[in-house]
């Protein structure tokens, strides 16, 4: 009971809507299996606060949780509050796959709690009340959005026949049935006269659309709170709110979704994602044109049907049956929403002005372009010029502890590029940058090896600065989060074994054993770099002065030490203990962690590269046009102006797939951006080598010394293709998966 009244969105039965809790048990107890039988009297209801139309209702007993709708006490409008329809339509969906509530139970018997009403299985997750969505970043707002409107499309391809809904809706006509329907109940509940209802009503039933014969199961409701997210991914995990369900057309779901980017000014316009990449998402999904014809009308539609909607609760506030606690506030919102609905149904071109594509296949938000500009200043004004200054460090210090030290000037531009807010661009918790926006601004800091360093994004911390966001205790991200990310501290991460053949993760062996409130690691890992600890089944956190904890040697790169990142060491555990509260996620889970570190972090390397390759280029270009052999400039040699045509064509190419890859992730997430991801993981670090081969060979001996960047370069994109997973495996990866999608394809057609 205690639990229950701490149910956030719920309070206390209102008076209006209270009903025989008693009776309602005693009839579960009966009627619903797994229902808990003892102790009698134990049943605890809450209603929410949400909710315009069907009561609905928080129940709890002995542990168990579930979710109760009805019908309102009282005289109702005709033909609403249907909960027998909303219990069919999520008993066919949830067998079918679709997320929805588990429908669990059905009672037509009024006597029970005084009206109909079913219950489904309660869903833990979360609900935004506010469109905006001011509570996430822009990043997660915009994966939030595509979701749904992804789970709309997946809700608009079922078959109603193979639902078993054959029937469910009233056949051919829905747009007309609609504007007869809402100018109905609006007539029914009108409480004064609104001339722009009567002039949008007139103008819908005069120019309905000529594929109104649609019949497609269709939601009536379909806004993002009436939608359950995971908790941290975004993922939909239930669709609620089926009242208004039947058969019709599909667009007028989908204009009904997207209606608030049209919304009066008391409604913050949405920045990302924008009005065109929702429509995109939808079409793509579904497999039909981008050029959606009527769609004034059905976003008219969608804003007459809300006005409808809104008198109708105010109705029911007069009457004193209304489920909101809001509801005699509806009376002021039906007139703006009548006259938004007739201003839009007199326009024939619809686009968020805030965004324009300027005919990019990509494009980044405002903000990612502004920090773009920065950073891109940034390097011009600093970090080029401090080129020089480093490299004279290292080749002082390359042969002492020194090495192992910041240059001085690194750490002044560090300060300097946090002063100026370009700091830990890569987390869009963070910097409310997108994958897509980072893309851009990773490839810029990768023109330089040691740029990425001073805007705090680079490899490992940033990885392992995903892990601690993602996955870490409020107490380990106190202890160890915060400083990352102030920069304060550096990390490490330690997977591969010296060995095994660590690319099969099975092969580990580092061991870990609990013993009382430690944790006991042993083994050996190399190639730690810059040095935190994995094994395939458990992912910890190790202090580096914790006792046991041996630094055996720093490893070289193709001769190169990797100074400016701390280097990759061999690193041995021996009886090394931690405690138990170092454990990130719980035991057994570090593949599960692995998998979410290697999300966006997993295409980083890959946005750095590209930078590396238009460096590579531009000295390539140069040399071509410094020097000449036979009697002419190198360029004017076919074969350098072809080496430097594929040049551009490979970086073009691989820039295309990550950019691609990087909007995946920001609308779709990880999981379903996994082919996508293993592509870009093999084709990126090949392009950009072959980039720079073709600058060291036009560069000569030149190119293969310290002279130029090259050398080191090469040996830095070389590893990736190990570092970040071997090529044969990623290649397996992605054949995996187009056979599934080819066998998809081919189930579709049979």
């Amino acid at each position: 009971r205690e639990v229950a009244a701490q149910r956030p969105g719920t309070s206390e039965v209102r008076r209006q809507h209270r009903f025989d809790q008693g009776g309602l048990e005693r009839y579960l107890c009966r009627c619903l299996p797994g229902f808990p039988q003892q102790p009698a009297g134990a049943l605890s209801v809450r209603q929410y606060s949400s909710g315009q139309s069907n009561p609905t209702f928080y129940l709890q007993k002995g542990g168990q949780a579930y979710v109760l709708r009805k019908k309102p006490h009282g005289p109702l409008l005709p033909k609403a509050h249907k909960v027998d329809r909303e219990y069919r339509v999520q008993k066919a969906l949830f067998s079918a796959g679709f997320p929805v509530p588990e429908p669990l139970l059905y009672c037509s018997d009024v006597s029970v709690i005084g009206t109909e009403f079913y219950v489904m299985q309660h869903v833990q997750g979360r609900i935004f009340r506010d469109a905006s969505l001011p509570e996430v970043g822009p990043a997660e707002r915009s994966a939030l959005y595509l979701a749904m409107i992804e789970t709309l499309a997946q809700l608009h391809s079922f078959d109603l026949r193979s639902l078993g809904l054959q029937g469910y809706g009233r056949g051919p006509g829905y747009c007309r049935r609609q504007v007869s329907t809402w100018k109905r109940q609006y007539d029914a509940a009108a409480h004064t006269d609104i001339p722009a209802m009567n002039e949008l009503a007139e103008w819908l039933a005069n120019n309905l659309p000529a594929d109104d014969d649609k019949e497609t199961l269709i939601h009536g409701d379909f806004r993002i709170d009436n939608i359950i997210f995971h908790p941290t991914e975004a993922r939909v995990l239930a669709v609620l709110d089926w009242e208004l369900s039947t058969t019709g057309h599909p667009l007028t779901d989908l204009a009904y979704a997207i209606q608030f980017y049209f919304w009066p000014t008391s409604l913050n316009v949405l920045e990302n994602p924008s009005f065109e990449e929702l429509i995109s998402v939808y079409c793509r999904c579904r497999g039909i044109s981008t050029t959606i014809p009527n769609l004034n009308f059905f976003l008219a539609l969608s804003y007459f049907k809300m006005a409808g909607i809104s008198q109708g609760v105010y109705a029911r506030y007069l009457i004193g049956n209304a489920s909101a606690e809001n509801s005699h506030e509806f009376a002021k919102m039906v007139k703006p929403l009548a006259e938004k609905g007739l201003e839009l149904s007199k326009r024939l071109s619809f686009s968020n002005m805030q965004h324009s594509t300027s005919g990019e296949l990509f494009y980044q938000s405002r903000k990612g372009q502004e920090m773009l500009l920065k950073v891109k200043q940034f390097m011009k004004q600093h970090v080029y010029p401090a080129e020089k200054e480093i490299a004279e460090y290292y080749a002082k210090h390359g042969n002492t502890e020194e090495r192992w030290k910041k240059p001085p000037v690194l750490e002044r531009l560090k300060e300097m590029a946090k002063a100026e807010g370009l700091w830990n661009l890569f987390l869009p918790a963070v910097s409310g940058l997108s994958q897509l926006d980072y893309a851009l601004i990773a490839e810029e800091t990768g023109k330089r090896f040691f740029a990425p360093e001073i805007f705090n994004c680079q490899a490992p911390d940033t990885g392992n600065m995903e892990v601690l966001h993602m996955y870490g205790t409020e107490e380990q991200k106190k202890e160890w989060l915060e400083p990352l990310l102030e920069g304060k501290i550096s990390s490490c991460f330690c997977m591969t074994e010296p060995d095994v053949a660590s690319s099969d993760a099975t092969n580990m062996q580092c061991s870990i054993e609990r013993d009382g409130n430690s944790y006991v690691i042993n083994g050996k890992k190399w190639w730690s770099s810059g040095k935190l600890k994995i094994n395939h089944n458990t992912m910890i956190i190790v202090p580096m002065d914790t006792p046991g904890v041996r630094l055996i040697r720093p490893l070289s790169v193709f001769g190169y030490m990797d100074e400016i990142h701390g280097g990759h060491f061999e690193v041995h555990f021996n009886d090394v203990r931690v405690p138990v509260s170092n454990i990130i996620l719980g035991e057994g889970r570090g593949f599960e962690i692995a998998q979410g570190r290697l999300g966006p972090g997993r295409i980083h390397h890959c946005m750095r590269s590209i930078g590396a390759a238009e460096t590579a280029l531009e000295i390539l270009c140069q040399r071509a046009a410094q020097r000449e052999t036979f009697g002419k400039k190198l360029y004017h040699h076919e074969v350098i102006a072809h080496w430097i045509a594929e040049c551009r064509l490979s970086i073009e190419q691989a820039r295309l797939l990550t950019l691609k890859t990087a909007s995946k992730i920001d609308t779709l997430g990880n999981r379903k951006a996994r082919k996508e991801i293993a592509m870009t993981k093999v084709v990126v670090p090949r392009a950009v080598l072959k980039v720079i081969d073709c600058a060291i060979q036009v560069c000569g001996g030149a190119g293969v010394s310290q002279d130029f960047p090259l050398a080191s370069m090469f040996a830095y994109i070389r590893t990736l293709r190990v570092a970040d997973g071997p090529d044969e495996v990623h290649l397996s990866t992605i054949a995996r998966w187009e056979l599934l999608d080819q066998s998809k394809k081919l189930t579709a057609k049979i």
